[in-house]
């Protein structure tokens, strides 16, 4: 029973890690140790870690770490495109090192050593488009058509100059401070591809995360039915049953399964843990960006969303309030009122709560079917756009 129980504990706290990661800033866990965990995996674990090694080592230390911070993180660089092919290289090569001597098996068979390949391979042409295709950089022969395909909605874009490249802002653009050139629909600037997400290349984007997500999936279920495989081929229930004298239930059979699994197979367990962890986390990923998509809404536009809500929020309580508060001095200066019960005044309705509530007018939401079709076939790729020149003004 403790082999259970170590795996029980194992995946209580992989499912723990992995919803306080990706789920952590939900309302639903507000206030909740999921929510301050998801604080130290994000912010508070690189935070205590400087402080260690501030102490221990000294404020040089401390200030290396931060260079290699900002050269990681604030000026182009292939570091994560490294790990990223070392970790797709490396898990391949264990899993065709430890698994693929099972292949053919008893419920796969030997096509999945080629067409694992194949994924594999796909999974790295996504990663290299997405690496190397232009996100829609604007430049100044290019800026007029961008002008006319993406209008001002004069709440969270006003016609503006980009202060860096010297050319007019387009709408939905941002100038990325680690790239230095401004980005037609802007998303965000991805370190695992040392790259802007943007108008033309957020297609390759979503598909990269989609395909790994299921090529993770199909790796899991691949080790799955390979460990499957041997059970049923070793026999292991009926030697267990038969020869140890173990009762066949699940209960009674559940420790001895786990033993002799993390005993032979530990490989490809750790292997296929892994995967289905990995695929949660770009699960989440390809469906907050998919979200977005289908309302024609960017990462970079969800902040600024949030920030021009916030501010019309505040500014509507200030109006309220002030409105408030004069209809109260008038009151007190009317003689002729009678004075309001304690009671009442109790209950009396808080005129904050008559407050309008902000809503957001997306002016580029066009519909599901026009949207994902402005993200699979990007508004500067189509002929028209070549053809369009601004207007005079």
């Amino acid at each position: 029973m403790e082999v259970n129980w170590l795996l029980i504990c194992h995946g209580l706290v992989t499912l723990t890690v992995v919803i306080s990661f990706l789920c952590g800033q939900w309302p639903i866990f507000q206030g909740t140790p999921i929510e301050r965990l998801h604080y130290f995996i994000t912010f508070g674990a690189y935070d205590y870690f400087l402080r260690f090694v501030g102490f221990v080592f000294g404020d040089k230390a401390r200030n290396l770490v931060l260079s290699i911070e900002r050269c990681c993180c604030d000026r182009p660089n292939p570091f994560l495109q490294a790990f990223y092919l070392a970790i797709t290289g490396a898990t391949y090569y264990y899993i065709v090192k430890s698994s693929f001597r099972y292949i053919p098996g008893y419920y796969l068979g030997e096509v999945h050593k080629y067409t694992s390949l194949l994924a594999v391979g796909i999974g790295i042409v996504l990663f290299l488009l997405t690496s190397f295709s232009d996100p829609g950089t604007v430049k100044a022969g290019n800026v007029s058509e961008y002008l006319l395909a993406y209008p001002y909605d004069n709440i969270i874009y006003t016609e503006k100059e980009c202060s860096t490249c010297k050319i007019p802002k387009p709408a939905r653009s941002k100038h990325c401070s680690i790239c230095n050139r401004c980005v037609a629909r802007f998303d965000h600037h991805c370190g695992w591809m040392n790259n802007c997400i943007g108008e033309r290349n957020t297609r390759y984007f979503l598909a990269f995360l989609l395909w790994h997500c299921l090529l993770c999936v199909y790796g899991a279920i691949a080790l799955a039915l390979i460990i499957a495989g041997r059970f049923k081929e070793l026999r292991v229930a009926y030697i267990l049953t038969v020869y140890y004298g173990v009762e066949n239930s699940f209960r009674s059979l559940t420790p001895h399964v786990a033993q002799w699994l993390l005993s032979s197979y530990n490989t490809q367990f750790l292997l296929m843990v892994f995967l289905v962890i990995v695929s949660l986390l770009l699960a989440g990923f390809f469906g907050y960006h998919a979200n977005l998509c289908l309302s024609n809404t960017t990462t970079n536009e969800t902040f600024k969303w949030e920030d021009y809500i916030s501010w019309q929020k505040k500014l509507n309580e200030a109006r309220v309030s002030a409105a408030a508060l004069k209809a109260s001095i008038s009151g007190m200066s009317s003689e002729s009122k009678r004075p309001e019960s304690k009671c009442k005044s109790f209950f009396r309705r808080s005129p904050l709560e008559d407050t309008q509530v902000v809503a957001k007018e997306n002016k580029y939401d066009k519909g599901f079917f026009r949207n994902m079709f402005e993200v699979i076939f990007p508004l500067s790729t189509r002929s028209s756009f070549l053809h369009t020149k601004s207007k005079p003004s």
